[in-house]
C-alpha cells in the first residue's frame, strides 16, 4: 500500500501544492477506478471523463459542488433518479445552474443566450482592454507586484460585471468586497449558516445586488444587458421569477471571476520562470491563444467536479452501482497521455491544445469558456506589452532551485493564492 491510497484529496495540502502525482496514481489502476478511502469512483481518463459529462441521462450533476459531503438520503434500489428529485433542495448549491438536470438546466441556460455571443463578447473585448490597461496603470512604476490581488482577480470580476450590466458606479464596490475590504458581508466561501449549519447557499450575499438589479430593470426596461437579462423568457414562453434570473446570474459572476482569476496567475507563473517565452509569444503575438489553451490544459482551473450515479451502469469496465459518487478530475484528463503527448510538458505549438477538458463538455459546458479565453489572450498581450524581464520575487518564492508558492486550499479550485512579481516597465 503507497501513502496515496490513504490520502484525503479533500484535505491534504500536499495534493493543493501538485496533484499531479496523485493523479498518476489514480490513472495507474484504470482510467476508471474507485477510491476507497472516499468512497468514490475517481475518472482521470480524458474519453472516459468526456462521456460522463454527457450523459446526464446516467449521471446527475445534483452533487456538482458537494465533494466529500454525505447524501441526504440512502441510496435503494437500481435507478434512484426519484431520490435524487425528492432531496434535491437539500443538497449543497442546489438553486444554481451547476447542479441543476435537464429539463431544468436546459431551461436556465437558455436564459443566458443573448450573453454570450459574438458580438456581445467582441463588445466585451474592447472594455477589457481599457480593463487591464487601468490596472497595470496602478503597479507598474513600481516594478513589482503582487498578481493576484493586483490583477488576477479584480480583471475578471471587472470584465463578467460589465458583461452581466452591473451599473459601472458598483465595480469598485465588487472589487473591495471581494478582496475583503468593501461593506461587511459574510465571507463568499462560507460554508456555514449563521445558527451553525451548513450553508447551502454560499452566494446568497450576492442576491441583495442582484434582485435589486433585476427587479428594476422588469419594472424600468432600458437599452442595456441587464434588461437583456431581467426579461429573458424561458424557451416556452414563461418568464422566469426573479430569484431564479438572480441566481444564474450570481454564480456567473463568482464562477467566472475564481476561475479566470487562477488560469491568468498560472500563465503569469510560467511566464516569469521562462523568459525565454516571454520573448517568443511577444515577438508570435498569434501563439499566444494556443499558449491559453495549453495553461488551460496543463493546470486546469478546476481541480474537481462531481456526479451521483443515477442508475446502475459500467464505465470502463468498472461496475458502478446507482448511489455512487463519481469524482471528475479535469486536470488528471488533461493530462492523459492517450490523448496528450508527453502530457507534463507545456508546448505553445500543441495542436490539440483546445481540446482540454478545463471547461467541461456536454450540458453543463462552461458558458463563460469563451469569455475566459478572450480575457488570458488579453491579459498576455497586454502584459507582454507593457512590462518586460518578468521573473518571480525571490523574497517571497525563493530561488530557481527552492521555490516557495501557497495554493489555494480547497479541492475545487487549482491554483496560486499569491504571485509576487518583478519587471520592468516597457516604454
Amino acid at each position: 500500500m503507497t501513502a496515496y491510497d490513504t490520502v484525503d484529496f479533500f484535505s491534504d495540502l500536499g495534493l493543493a501544492e501538485n496533484p499531479y502525482p496523485y493523479y498518476e496514481h489514480l490513472r495507474e489502476q484504470g482510467p476508471v477506478c474507485p477510491v476507497a478511502s472516499t468512497g468514490m469512483v475517481a475518472v482521470t481518463g480524458y474519453d472516459e471523463l468526456v462521456s460522463v459529462y454527457r450523459d446526464s441521462d446516467t449521471f446527475s450533476a445534483i452533487n456538482s459542488s458537494s465533494g466529500p459531503f454525505p447524501l441526504p438520503f440512502e441510496p435503494v434500489g437500481d435507478d434512484i433518479s426519484d431520490l435524487i428529485d425528492a432531496h434535491r433542495e437539500e443538497f449543497p448549491m442546489s438553486e444554481h445552474l451547476v447542479s441543476f438536470d435537464p429539463p431544468t438546466h436546459t431551461a436556465h441556460r437558455a436564459l443566458l443566450n443573448g450573453l454570450f455571443t459574438p458580438k456581445r463578447l467582441k463588445e466585451n473585448e474592447e472594455f477589457m482592454w481599457d480593463v487591464a490597461d487601468r490596472l497595470i496603470d496602478e503597479f507598474i512604476a513600481d516594478g513589482h507586484a503582487e498578481f493576484v490581488g493586483a490583477f488576477g482577480q479584480p480583471f475578471p470580476l471587472l470584465v463578467i460585471a460589465d458583461l452581466l450590466g452591473v451599473p459601472e458606479g458598483d465595480h469598485d464596490m465588487f472589487r473591495a468586497l471581494l478582496a475583503g475590504t468593501g461593506p461587511t458581508q459574510d465571507e463568499p466561501w462560507a460554508t456555514t449558516a449563521e445558527d451553525g449549519s451548513l450553508d447551502l447557499n454560499p452566494l446568497a450575499y450576492l442576491d441583495k445586488w442582484f434582485t435589486t438589479y433585476i427587479s428594476d430593470r422588469r419594472e424600468t426596461p432600458t437599452p442595456d444587458i441587464l434588461t437583456e437579462l431581467a426579461t429573458q423568457r424561458f424557451p416556452d414562453g414563461g418568464l422566469p421569477d426573479v430569484i431564479e434570473v438572480v441566481r444564474v446570474a450570481t454564480f456567473l459572476f463568482i464562477a467566472g471571476h475564481e476561475t479566470t482569476a487562477r488560469l491568468l496567475a498560472s500563465a503569469l507563473h510560467v511566464l516569469a520562470e521562462k523568459p525565454e517565452l516571454q520573448e517568443h509569444l511577444r515577438s508570435n503575438r498569434q501563439l499566444i491563444p494556443n499558449f491559453v489553451e495549453e495553461m488551460l490544459r496543463v493546470e486546469s482551473p478546476v481541480k474537481s467536479d462531481f456526479r451521483l450515479t443515477r442508475k446502475n451502469t459500467t464505465l470502463a469496465g468498472v461496475d458502478i452501482p446507482a448511489g455512487t459518487k463519481i469524482m471528475l478530475l479535469p486536470g488528471a484528463a488533461n493530462r492523459d497521455p492517450a490523448r496528450f503527448e508527453c502530457p507534463a510538458e507545456l508546448r505553445v505549438d500543441r495542436p490539440n491544445a483546445r481540446q482540454n477538458v478545463a471547461f467541461a463538455r456536454g450540458a453543463h459546458s462552461c458558458p463563460g469558456g469563451p469569455l475566459a479565453r478572450i480575457e488570458g489572450r488579453v491579459t498576455v498581450d497586454r502584459i507582454l506589452d507593457r512590462i518586460s524581464d518578468i521573473r518571480l520575487d525571490e523574497v517571497h518564492h525563493g530561488p530557481p532551485e527552492d521555490r516557495r508558492f501557497e495554493y489555494v486550499p480547497l479541492w475545487i479550485l487549482r491554483g496560486l493564492s499569491e504571485l509576487h512579481i518583478d519587471f520592468a516597465a516597457r516604454s
